[in-house]
């Protein structure tokens, strides 16, 4: 029994990390797509309406339409698709990729633990508090050097990205209080979004894509669409189901400054101080090494 829980838990850490690689893109990408005037209406649209066209084939296939009526899918598609997309891509629009370290990733296990409390009542233990205090130990130094150094403002941007990390925080939670299936729980959010989202986008939002060659978009349409709304939800949903929301939530805000380590050898970019002071800060915070010192003591 106990073997089984550990393999369960490896299977968590799998897919977590594949999770990370992805959200890990995500920031560089949804950067690139605002840099190419595509608004942030027109990223949502492309994001829901390739999911939808690769994955209505799959559930005529499947003949699986019942579960889509849940309305806890609806609930869902509002807060994590609809809520959550149009918040994080009007962030990237006005404020740098390194604010999003801050703000949307940065706030996340904070969301996560606040809509624990508030969904499942479940109290801030001494452990989330510690976590806690790193993080924000390591977000404020990190906010400390870039205004030091010139390189940090606040602005709109920020407001969106802490709105969108609301959004998603509510929705990790929501994701373990109901347990759905992984593969009904995207595919129905997916759907849904799509379906609710994109006849407001084309009758009422503003539209730049004819500002935008076919090759970027088919390329921010199929990394949005296929790799951040089908593969990272599916193996995001299944690490939430085996490590919890909290856990989850906060080793995924490790993704963005993974990512920026990253760069150092693959676009020979220099490791930026605040980006390391903010990885220690968030690192020990999401890894809670203190854990492990407390099992040797035992």
């Amino acid at each position: 029994m106990r073997q089984a829980a550990t393999n369960e838990i490896k299977k968590g850490y799998v897919l977590l990390l594949i999770t990370m690689l992805i959200w890990g893109s995500f920031t560089i990408m949804a950067r690139v797509g605002a840099n190419q005037a595509l608004s942030p209406w027109d990223i949502t649209a492309l994001r829901f309406a390739v999911a939808f066209v690769v994955l209505i084939p799959i559930q005529l296939w499947r003949q699986e339409w019942r579960f889509l009526f849940d309305k806890r899918l609806l609930w869902l598609a509002l807060i994590g698709g609809i809520g959550y997309s149009c918040a994080v891509y009007s962030g990237f629009n006005h404020a740098p990729a390194a604010h999003a370290a801050i703000w949307l990733n940065g706030f996340l296990p904070l969301a996560t633990a606040i809509g624990a409390w508030v969904v499942l009542k479940e109290p801030f233990g001494k452990h989330t508090w510690l976590s806690l205090a790193f993080m924000a130990c390591g977000l404020g130094g990190m906010i400390a050097v870039m205004w030091y150094e010139g390189e940090f403002h606040l602005n709109i941007g920020d407001a969106y990205f802490v709105l969108g990390a609301s959004f998603w925080g509510f929705y990790t939670v929501y994701l373990k209080r109901w347990m759905l299936p992984p593969w009904q729980a995207m595919t129905g959010v997916a759907l849904w979004t799509a379906v609710i989202y994109l006849p407001i986008y084309a009758l009422w939002l503003p539209h730049n894509l004819s500002q935008v060659s076919i090759a970027n978009m088919l390329e921010q349409g199929i990394f949005h669409g296929v790799f951040v709304v089908i593969i990272a939800m599916l193996t995001y949903i299944g690490a939430v189901e085996r490590l919890g929301a909290f856990k989850t939530g906060s080793l995924l805000a490790l993704a963005p400054f993974l990512a920026a380590l990253a760069a150092v050898p693959l676009l020979d970019e220099p490791l930026n101080l605040a980006i390391g002071v903010g990885l220690i800060g968030m690192g020990i915070g999401a890894l809670q090494p203190w854990r492990l010192i407390t099992v040797k003591a035992h």
